[in-house]
């Protein structure tokens, strides 16, 4: 078939659009779904709904894995439990989070997050032999006390845990300063960025987001969805530019969601899964 100047700006478009975004669009783009004990949120529309122990909604609207709150500072959550066993009952790929705080003792903190999700997999018979381990770090984290959190969690699993950092330009310019050392270690665990809007005036793409880390050269995982409190109720918040257009709510599910994608295929979303995750 003979190419037209119309296919080739498409394809420069295209080209164009993935240099800034990652390596798929938005549809492309395997879906995960972030939760804690704020979970469900209120209904907001007509659809289909979820429960912790019931996720078969979610797995029908395209979800692929899910992340559950482990912790925030000293408060377990109530959730991350009944949110792991449901997601393991319809074969979804598992993870957990664990909010660490400025201040915080590592060693502490670290041991909890593994000790509490032993207990889970021990007492809720789930399958699934690994889960991904994610480090949510607190804006106001020094580059040192991320050191020491994800550097113990590799000491009792054998896995650095995924780096989840809100988009901050306090938290940045702490990871700007970072010894070389401190990066190097920082840079060992994936990126899980959020962006929920293009109004940052030099950071409209998860490409600038990450740039502007001074750690990382790309990311793993890009939470697009965001929900904020406001004016009495949960408001969703999500990206729309270029070929990352997503839209307001999850498929047909009729409360908001946490939503993130992977910047990659499905085969590997697996892939990175099978060789990042513990095996609890």
């Amino acid at each position: 078939m003979q190419s037209t100047p119309l296919t080739f700006l498409l394809l420069s478009l295209l080209i164009s659009s993935c240099a800034q975004y990652g390596k798929v669009t938005y549809e492309e783009s395997p879906k995960i779904i972030n939760v804690s004990d704020y979970d469900p949120k209120e209904k907001q529309r007509s659809g289909r709904s979820y429960s912790p122990s019931d996720q078969s909604a979610l797995k029908a609207n395209g979800a692929h894995a899910l992340i559950a709150r482990c912790a925030k500072g000293s408060a377990l959550d109530t959730k991350c439990s009944d949110f792991l066993a449901g997601a393991d009952r319809q074969g979804m790929l598992l993870g957990s989070y664990y909010y660490f705080l400025p201040g915080s003792s590592a060693d502490y903190h670290a041991h909890r997050f593994i000790n509490r999700l032993r207990e889970i997999k021990a007492n809720r018979g789930i399958r699934a032999d690994r889960i991904l381990l994610v480090a949510d770090i607190d804006t106001k984290c020094k580059p040192a006390e991320i050191v020491a959190f994800v550097s113990k969690i590799k000491d009792l699993t054998g896995k650095y845990p995924v780096i989840y950092l809100e988009n901050s330009d306090p938290l940045r310019q702490n990871l700007r300063n970072a010894s070389r050392s401190q990066k190097s270690i920082m840079r060992k665990c994936p990126y899980w960025l959020a962006l929920y809007s293009t109004k940052h005036e030099k950071i409209k793409t998860p490409k600038q987001l990450t740039k502007a880390s001074g750690i990382w050269s790309d990311w793993s995982i890009w939470q697009y969805g965001g929900v904020w409190w406001e004016h009495g109720r949960s408001q969703p918040h999500s990206y729309r530019n270029g070929s990352w257009k997503t839209p307001k709510y999850f498929g047909n599910i009729d409360r908001p969601l946490e939503r993130n994608g992977y910047n990659g295929s499905l085969d590997e979303l697996h892939q990175f899964w099978f060789e990042n995750s513990w095996v609890w």
